[in-house]
C-alpha cells in the first residue's frame, strides 16, 4: 500500500513565488524611480525648454525652491530603494544608517521646496492643494520613521519610511497617470488635477496593502 504523504509535502510552492514577485517588484520600482530621477535632474542645467512649458516662467520666477524640490526628489527617489533591501541592512548597518540620512535630509529639502513653490502650481486651487498635502505628508511620515528610529522602533520605523516612499514615488506615478490620460481626450486640467491627487493616494493605498499583508515581526529594537 502507498503510505500517505504529509499534507505539507502537498502544498504548492507559494514562498518562492511570492519571492521571486517581490524581488520584480523591488527592481521595477527602483528602475522607474532611476528613469525618473533622471530625468529630473535636467532641471540642473537650468535649460528653460527643460521645464514644463506650461510653468515655466513661474520656475524661473522661484528657481530656488524649484531646486531644492527637484534636488531633493532626485536623491530621494535614488536612495530610497537601497533602503529596503534587507541583506544591506543585516550586512552593511552603517551604510544602512548614513544612506537614509541622506535620504531623510532630500524629503525635508523636497517637502519644504515643494511647500514654497506650490502656490504657483498649475489650474488652482485644487491641484496646488494637492501637491502641497502631499509635501505636508511626506514630511510628516519621514519624521515620524525618524522619530520611531531613535527611540529603536524598528518595526514602526519601518513602516513609516515605507509610507514616506510610497508618497515619494508620486514623481513616477504622477508622471504615469499624465502619459496614460491624456490620450483619452480628456481637458488638460482634469487629467492634470486628478492625478495631482490620485497619484498620490494610490501610492499609500499599495503601502497600506503591503504592510497589512507583511508578516508580523513584533516591536524590534537596537540591541
Amino acid at each position: 500500500m502507498t503510505p500517505h504523504r504529509p499534507a505539507a509535502t502537498e502544498l504548492p510552492t507559494a514562498a518562492p513565488k511570492s519571492g521571486a514577485l517581490q524581488r520584480a517588484g523591488r527592481i521595477a520600482v527602483a528602475t522607474l524611480a532611476l528613469l525618473v530621477a533622471a530625468v529630473s535632474a535636467r532641471y540642473f542645467t537650468l535649460d528653460p525648454d527643460t521645464f514644463l512649458a506650461d510653468q515655466r516662467t513661474v520656475y524661473l520666477a522661484h528657481l530656488a525652491p524649484l531646486l531644492l524640490h527637484v534636488g531633493g526628489g532626485v536623491l530621494a527617489l535614488s536612495l530610497g530603494p537601497l533602503q529596503f533591501l534587507p541583506g544591506l541592512r543585516a550586512r552593511r548597518p552603517a551604510l544602512h544608517r548614513w544612506t537614509g540620512r541622506a535620504y531623510v535630509l532630500a524629503a525635508a529639502a523636497l517637502g519644504v521646496g515643494g511647500l514654497l513653490i506650490a502656490p504657483h502650481g498649475l489650474y488652482p486651487p485644487f491641484s496646488p492643494l494637492g501637491f502641497a498635502l502631499l509635501d505636508v505628508l511626506t514630511l510628516t511620515t519621514t519624521a515620524l520613521g525618524v522619530q520611531h528610529a531613535r527611540r529603536g522602533r524598528l518595526a514602526a520605523h519601518r513602516r513609516w519610511m515605507l509610507r514616506s516612499y510610497a508618497l515619494m514615488f508620486t514623481a513616477v506615478t504622477f508622471r504615469l497617470w499624465l502619459f496614460l490620460l491624456t490620450p483619452a481626450g480628456l481637458p488638460a486640467s482634469v487629467v492634470y488635477t486628478s492625478g495631482a491627487w490620485a497619484s498620490w493616494i494610490v501610492n499609500l493605498a499599495v503601502a497600506e496593502r503591503l504592510l497589512r499583508r507583511a508578516p508580523a515581526r513584533g516591536p524590534l529594537r537596537r540591541g
